[in-house]
């Protein structure tokens, strides 16, 4: 035989598993296109990465995705593209007299991958 403290703590229980139960999680509406936000944080972080390596800057075609600038006699060009899955793909490319100074691309990449949090 079951004394009444026991039959409340089972009412409670009982109780707050109907409540539980009756909990709804919606989740978020998946996008298929890749949110404007995400390009446009590459294309500045690409950008400012040039810009903290000294690099001055020539050329800036946002909507073909490219930046172009020198240093020197070096040239600097990166490219961000959008894929067909919707991640953002970013390309540097250095040409010169890279002797000039031969870890500019490599500091442009270590400061790109900063500015994104990497």
């Amino acid at each position: 035989m079951q004394t009444a403290p026991s039959r409340i703590v089972l009412a409670m229980l009982f109780a707050a598993g109907l409540a539980v139960g009756g909990c709804v999680y919606y989740e978020p509406y998946p996008h298929p296109y890749p949110v404007a936000s995400t390009y446009e944080r590459s294309w500045n972080a690409a950008l400012g990465a040039m810009r903290d390596q000294g690099v001055e800057i020539t050329r800036e075609d946002r909507s073909a995705g490219v930046i172009e600038g020198q240093r020197g006699a070096l040239r600097v060009k990166a490219n961000v593209v959008t894929q067909a899955d919707g991640r953002i793909r970013v390309e540097l490319n250095t040409s010169g007299d890279l002797q000039q100074d031969p870890g500019l691309s490599d500091r442009i990449s270590r400061s790109y991958d900063a500015r994104m949090g990497r």
